[in-house]
């Protein structure tokens, strides 16, 4: 009893599996809308007390780095002494 699926050829939409993702899009939506109140507290104290958060580089680190690149000014070209003779 298989039922045979559309093959797409690329050139103009597949109804039938674009159809099929959003009948499966929304039997998720409706599975997991009773476990929200559940699972936003749970991430939200997961975030809080067990995830640990990437330490985020300050300017102050930057600015004291001693292996970051300093440009240097560029030096004025210094005049040459012309003798008159």
């Amino acid at each position: 009893m298989a039922i045979k699926v559309s093959q797409s050829t690329g050139y103009v939409p597949n109804l039938q599996m674009s159809a099929f993702g959003y009948v499966m899009g929304a039997v998720l939506l409706i599975i997991m809308l009773p476990a929200l109140p559940i699972l936003i507290p749970v991430y939200v104290v997961w975030r809080v007390f067990f995830a640990d958060e990437p330490t985020e580089p300050t300017f102050e680190s930057w600015r004291t780095d001693a292996d970051r690149y300093r440009p240097q000014a560029p030096q004025p070209d210094e005049p040459e002494d012309e003798d008159d003779d």
